[in-house]
């Protein structure tokens, strides 16, 4: 089992200078994958869903097909929601 990655907040920045949008990573993560594990629709109704088809709503599909996909684990949550906010990194073999 990977170490739990330490509490982290991003930051993320839009286009223009005038916005930013803090996220606490850990929670966003917990919240999420609150959803991913929920077999009943209801899970629609979870206010990190209806936040998101606000903030992200291109997040929202990719969480559906999760559900069905039957993820279970923390860890493949934590890492969409890291890539989602800061973008996936390069391979370590890529330049």
């Amino acid at each position: 089992m990977p170490p739990p990655r330490p509490h982290r907040e991003g930051v993320i920045k839009p286009s223009t200078p005038f916005f930013r949008l803090l996220v606490d990573e850990d929670g966003l993560t917990d919240a999420l994958l609150e959803f991913v594990v929920n077999p009943r629709a209801t899970r629609n109704d979870l206010p990190v869903i209806q936040d998101l088809h606000d903030l992200a709503p291109g997040m929202v599909p990719v969480l559906e097909a999760m559900v069905l996909d039957g993820v279970e684990k923390r860890t493949d949550v934590a890492d969409y929601v890291h890539a989602a906010l800061f973008g996936v990194a390069p391979a370590a073999d890529e330049h």
